[in-house]
C-alpha cells in the first residue's frame, strides 16, 4: 500500500498544577480552549474533537496525528498553553500544568460518548473531584496508577 493511513482518537486529561482553579473565568476557559484546538491543528497536525474542563483542569478529545508521537503533542499543548496562559493575567504568571496527563483511546463508536462527556463537565464535577474523575477513567481503560506519583 503506498498510502499510509491512519485515525487515532486520543482523549487527553490533565490538570493544573496542584489542581489549583485557575481556568476562571469561564471566558477565559473558551479562549483557553480555542487557543489550544489551534496549536493542536497547527503544530502538531492532531486537530480537536472537543475541549473542555472545569477551572482545574481540562480535557480534549483529538486526532492524534500519524506523524508525531502522543508525547510530543501531549508536551506542545501544554507547553504552548502555559506560555498563552501566563501572559493573560498578573495572577497567572507562574502558571503551569501538572507534569503529567492521561491519555486514552476512543473508538469510534465512543467518540459522540466523550463529546458530551466533555461538554458536561460543569455538571459532572458537582458530583465529583477530578482526582475520582481521573481514577475512573484509569479504572474504565484498565491502566493501574501509583497515588504517590500520580498527583503533583
Amino acid at each position: 500500500m503506498s498510502q499510509s493511513l491512519a485515525k487515532v482518537a486520543i482523549h487527553f486529561v490533565f490538570s493544573t498544577k496542584h489542581r489549583k482553579p485557575l481556568l476562571d473565568p469561564l471566558e477565559l476557559r473558551e479562549q483557553l480552549y480555542a487557543y489550544m484546538a489551534t496549536i493542536l491543528r497547527d503544530n502538531v497536525d492532531s486537530p480537536a474533537i472537543k475541549i473542555g474542563g472545569v477551572e482545574d483542569h481540562v480535557h480534549a478529545l483529538l486526532l492524534l496525528s500519524r506523524k508525531f508521537a502522543l508525547a510530543d503533542v501531549a508536551q506542545e499543548m501544554k507547553t504552548e498553553t502555559s506560555k498563552w496562559l501566563k501572559k493573560q493575567a498578573t495572577g497567572l504568571k507562574s502558571f503551569s500544568w501538572q507534569s503529567g496527563y492521561g491519555a486514552f483511546s476512543v473508538s469510534e463508536s465512543n467518540i459522540d460518548d466523550v463529546k458530551r462527556y466533555i461538554a458536561n463537565q460543569q455538571e459532572h464535577h458537582r458530583k465529583m473531584t477530578f482526582k475520582e474523575e481521573f481514577r475512573e477513567l484509569c479504572r474504565r481503560h484498565g491502566l493501574e496508577i501509583d497515588e504517590r506519583y500520580v498527583w503533583d
